[in-house]
């Protein structure tokens, strides 16, 4: 459509000032988009940059509460020869012999007892400043790696299991010596001791949390739902353990045990807190004595005798003290200056000229 034609149509239809401001609006809003669509069509494509591929604790699946980094360790080694005991597992507490006690004479009559007892309040009001803060640091560490993303319950049902374990005679009688027990000798009953986990920094948030859990528990708070539980494991995971103990509680994504018979009731749990809480870290490896083989003695091997009849002449006088010389030969000797053979002066070699070497110029 030209200038010419344009003109003419506005003559025919005698358009107002405004329509015709508004058909020149229109064409500049079209010549404005052409430009935009020119310019988009010239810019160079961008291509996302794929996300690097997951690689270590990052790649695998883990379960709610899971420690937060994992490294290689030896294999566990049991800390006594011979003592029933069963190291942690990722989402699963370890497991250990129960003590060699003499047990009350009605132990019998509590095989079948299947019932939930709650928990005595846990006190350190005999603790020192000192036991107080490494137990709080210990047990926030014990919920913070064991529950950090589990619900409250979830929290104080693992904070509660750590306690119960203190008043236990199968276990340390501190808040810090239950939490990384094991720990010297890799086979500890927290995974997140050995595992490695505590290298990673925690998250501020996570960990606060944790910390006002571990700070109810130990001022006496009690979380009776899983009562006397002393194992726990997650849905994830099925110790052997889990066979020969009761169940007591299922909160969150862990499933909370006992011991069976005499040894899960609240009489058991007579252990008071010793105090004295160790490094609330894992305790240093006690690393195994090097066995040394037994050295041989060397071979007796006897002296060889040469027989007096192959000694050249010259050489038979080898080896033997020299003696000393007499008063009256030395005065000789020391006038011509000449030592007689087989015999030691005891006066000095050193030439007259050569005596005062080394002394200072005066």
């Amino acid at each position: 459509m030209d200038l010419f034609a344009i003109r003419e149509w506005f003559r025919m239809r005698r358009l107002s000032r405004v329509g015709a401001l508004g058909i020149a609006f229109a064409i500049c809003a079209g010549v404005s988009a052409h430009a935009a669509l020119r310019a988009i069509a010239s810019r160079p494509e961008v291509v996302a940059e794929a996300p690097p591929p997951p690689v270590g604790y990052e790649a695998e699946e883990h379960f709610p509460g899971a420690a937060a980094l994992y490294v290689d360790d030896p294999a566990p080694v049991p800390a006594v020869a011979g003592q029933p005991e069963e190291t942690a597992i990722a989402g699963a507490t370890g497991s250990i012999a129960l003590p060699d006690l003499p047990l009350p004479p009605d132990a019998g009559d509590y095989a079948a007892d299947a019932s939930i007892h709650p928990a005595q309040p846990f006190s350190m009001a005999a603790a020192s400043t000192a036991d107080r803060s490494r137990a709080l640091q210990c047990l926030t560490a014990a919920v913070y790696y064991e529950a950090a993303r589990e619900p409250d319950a979830g929290q104080q049902a693992v904070a509660q299991v750590v306690l119960n374990r203190v008043r236990h005679p199968a276990f340390p009688a501190t808040v810090c010596g239950v939490v990384y027990q094991g720990s010297e000798h890799s086979g500890c009953q927290f995974s997140f001791a050995c595992d490695g986990s505590a290298a990673r920094t925690p998250s501020q948030e996570y960990w606060i949390r944790a910390a006002k859990v571990a700070a109810a528990a130990l001022g006496g708070r009690v979380f009776a739902p899983v009562g006397l539980a002393t194992h726990y494991h997650t849905y994830a995971v099925t110790p052997r353990w889990n066979r020969s103990l009761v169940m007591t509680a299922a909160i969150g994504a862990h499933f909370f045990h006992r011991w069976q018979g005499w040894w899960g009731t609240p009489a058991a749990f007579n252990q008071g807190y010793k105090g004295g809480e160790p490094l609330p870290a894992p305790h240093p490896r006690a690393e195994a004595a090097p066995v040394l083989a037994a050295i041989p003695a060397p071979p007796v091997v006897a002296a060889r005798v040469t027989a007096p009849a192959a000694i050249q002449p010259a050489y038979a006088q080898s080896g033997k003290p020299l003696v000393a010389l007499p008063a009256a030969p030395r005065a000789q000797a020391q006038a011509s200056s000449v030592v007689p053979p087989g015999y030691q002066s005891d006066d000095s070699q050193i030439l007259d000229r050569w005596k005062d070497s080394g002394k200072p110029i005066r």
